[in-house]
This record gives structure tokens, C-alpha cells and sequence, in this order.
């Protein structure tokens, strides 16, 4: 924590949550839809942050089977161009009718993979030095790869469905800016909070635009566990940014609005993290929530998590 006196001659401290108040342009979104921050960085090893590790852990699944895959044929192939310059791989049987490029590149599976067949085999000192090698690079590269797929598996993530659109409804004899969460995988988040603030793009003293951020006062920032829907509400009172705006006013002020929820996942007994962002063309005027759950004939609620997001007008 830090003092909000001010010292003479020196402005009051304002509030950045660690995106930026400078503003350059018209940006996308501060925040993605997929939970990513609106960033990107140069290529090159100074900006790619020096953590291969990280960012094997961190890709997506189609990018990383795509990357392991790439990566096991690229080996193959390039022993396979060696055992093939050297001419010395023989097969055992002769009728299986593989030319000698195809015979290098298979044994060259073999030879990585440590299986060994024994239909294929190595002729010559420098043939078995290049297997012996290709043996071991094998068994340090599966090991790497198995130690990659358990840290991706065994990686606590919150998967958190979020209404498709924000909306602002009746409440409380006023109006409030509303979205709806829940969790879409059967584990039990406990001890969820929230936190909510709001991003616009506005002119300074000096005429220069900026970006301002305002925290959003919520009716409830947590609850003890998120087993079926919750509906975060942001009550538009006097004390709200958002009082007395309208959609259009959202618009020319380029309105983000940015979650973060933390909760407690009972399976990893770890905190999880999701975020997530609505734009001002995310958010639907006079609507409600329809319901997400029913209760099934036999007593027990039934939770449909693609209604999550369903609203009607009022």
C-alpha cells in the first residue's frame, strides 16, 4: 500500500491496474475474449522472454501436438538423410519392398523410439555411432515431451463460462450492469471472488487522450462456492461511473469492462484465476437472465451451462 498524500508541486497518484493509461490509438480490446491480454511483442529472443518451458506450457493443445508432431518427423527425417548418404542400413527381409530412403527413414523410428523390430539394422562403425547417438537424443526427447504433457495436464486453470453479452436491467429501483458466470467443468470452485472495473478512453487537462480506470462496486463480490449460476451486479447509483450514460456515451468512450475472478479449485486445492472483458457493443440495454438451471422430477437441480448467456427484453 502506498500513501495518497500529496507532496507539493506533485500530482495525486492515479489509478492503473497495470495496463497502461498512455493512449496512442484505437485498440481491439484490453482483454480477449479467450482470458489473454490484448499484447504482443516483437519476435525475437530479447522479447520472447527467455522461457521456452513457459511458453511450451502456456500454448494452446492444437499449437503444442502440432509443434511435437512437426518436431518428430523433422528428427526422423534428418537421420533418415544421414543413414541414407552413409548407404548402410540392410533389411533382414527382403520382401519388404521399401526403397532405401523409405529403409532409413523407418529405421530411423525405430532407432528413436527404441522399439528395434530387428527387421532393419545398422551396417558399418559410423551407421551404429549415429543410432547410438539418435538412441539417446530419443530417450532424452520423450522424457521432455512426457514431462511437458504432465505439466499441461496437471496445470490448475478455472474454465469459467461467461454470458456471451452484459446487460443492464431493473434493480433495486434503479438500473445495474449485470453478467453471468458459471463453471462448466464438474469440480467445485469455492471462496469465488470478483473484481470489476471499468476502462474508458477520455481527454486529459491538456487534450491528450488517456485511459482511465474505475473500479465497479459490486452488490456481492463473492460467494462460498459457484455450484450452479452466479450473477454479478453492478449497481448504476450515483456513486457508479456509469451513472447517467447511455450507449452511445459507452461508445465514444471506447468502454472495456474488466473482470478478474480468483476462486479456490477443491481438486488442485490451488488458486485459479480467469478474466474476461465486455465492450460497449457487448452490453445489451433492458434485458434479464433468463433461468439456467430447473429442478428435474426427481428433486435435484439441473444446470445447463449454454443458457448461461440467454436473455430476454423487458
Amino acid at each position: 500500500m502506498y500513501s495518497q498524500e500529496m507532496t507539493p508541486g506533485r500530482p495525486a497518484p492515479s489509478f492503473d491496474p497495470g495496463l497502461t493509461q498512455q493512449y496512442s490509438g484505437a485498440l481491439l480490446r484490453a482483454i480477449n475474449k479467450d482470458g489473454t491480454f490484448n499484447i504482443r511483442r516483437p519476435r525475437g529472443l530479447r522479447n520472447f522472454g527467455g522461457s521456452v518451458y513457459m511458453h511450451l506450457v502456456s500454448m494452446t493443445w492444437p499449437k503444442f501436438l502440432a509443434l511435437v508432431v512437426a518436431g518428430y518427423l523433422t528428427v526422423n527425417l534428418v537421420f533418415a538423410g544421414m543413414y541414407f548418404a552413409l548407404g548402410a542400413v540392410r533389411a533382414s527381409v527382403p520382401e519388404l519392398e521399401l526403397g532405401a530412403f523409405a529403409r532409413a527413414f523407418f529405421f530411423s523410428v525405430h532407432t528413436l523410439t527404441t522399439v528395434g523390430y530387428g527387421d532393419l539394422y545398422p551396417v558399418g562403425l559410423a551407421a551404429n555411432v549415429l543410432s547410438s547417438v539418435e538412441a539417446a537424443m530419443g530417450l532424452m526427447g520423450f522424457a521432455l515431451a512426457t514431462g511437458l504433457l504432465f505439466a499441461r495436464f496437471s496445470r490448475p486453470t478455472a474454465r469459467l463460462a461467461f454470458s456471451e453479452r452484459a446487460i443492464v436491467a431493473p434493480f433495486g429501483g434503479g438500473h445495474s450492469l449485470q453478467f453471468r458466470v458459471a463453471n462448466r467443468r464438474t469440480n467445485v470452485l469455492m471462496d469465488v471472488q470478483t473484481d470489476v472495473l471499468l476502462m474508458t478512453v477520455e481527454a486529459d487537462a491538456a487534450g491528450n487522450l488517456k485511459r482511465n480506470f474505475a473500479e465497479l462496486k459490486l452488490e456481492r463480490k463473492g460467494v462460498f462456492f459457484l455450484a450452479l449460476t452466479w450473477t454479478i451486479v453492478h449497481p448504476i447509483d450515483e456513486g457508479s461511473p456509469l451513472y447517467g450514460k447511455s450507449a452511445a456515451d459507452l461508445e465514444k468512450l471506447q468502454a472495456e469492462v474488466l473482470i478478474l475472478m480468483r476462486s479456490f479449485d477443491d481438486s488442485f486445492s490451488q488458486v485459479v484465476h480467469s478474466r474476461h472483458s465486455y465492450r460497449w457493443d457487448e452490453v445489451e440495454w433492458s434485458a434479464k437472465f433468463m433461468p439456467a438451471f430447473e429442478v428435474a422430477p426427481e428433486g435435484h437441480l439441473v444446470l445447463d451451462v449454454d443458457r448461461v448467456g440467454q436473455t430476454s427484453k423487458i
